[in-house]
């Protein structure tokens, strides 16, 4: 049995056909608050099989009403440094306007809007990690 190569699935929620693998082991989520401009950024890990995410490392440049860093937070060089409460989601839904700029998807060193592997439709795009069988 062949192992299958691990990565992230993105898929749109309301045309769960439209979906998109993004291969590799390390990935950071990043967006800008759409009112406070603040930026976030989350690192993941994908382990497995079966194909696990892991939370590992989260921060946040600044703070704004509303968007206070968790009370654990370690502010270095400007940004806030936290482990993020929920380290292992099965799935990540996160909400994509065309008003907003769109999350930043980091894998193997490149940074590309999301919508570089997947277009929005408004609504919300689900991130969750997953396998792909190599095609023979």
């Amino acid at each position: 049995m062949t192992a299958g190569l691990l990565g992230l699935c993105l898929a749109l929620a309301a045309a769960p056909q439209h979906a998109a693998f993004v291969p590799g082991r390390h990935f950071t989520l990043a967006w800008t608050h759409s009112i406070e401009k603040v930026r976030w950024e989350e690192d993941y890990q994908v382990i497995g099989p079966p194909a696990r995410l892991i939370a590992t490392a989260a921060r946040i440049k600044g703070s704004a009403a509303g968007m206070e860093p968790p009370p654990d937070a370690v502010l270095r060089d400007g940004w806030f440094h936290y482990t993020p409460t929920e380290r292992s989601p099965q799935r990540l839904p996160l909400m994509r306007s065309e008003f907003t700029a769109d999350f930043e998807l980091c894998a193997d060193g490149a940074c590309h809007p999301m919508g570089h592997w997947l277009r929005s439709d408004g609504g919300v795009t689900e991130m969750r990690a997953c396998e792909r069988t190599p095609s023979r």
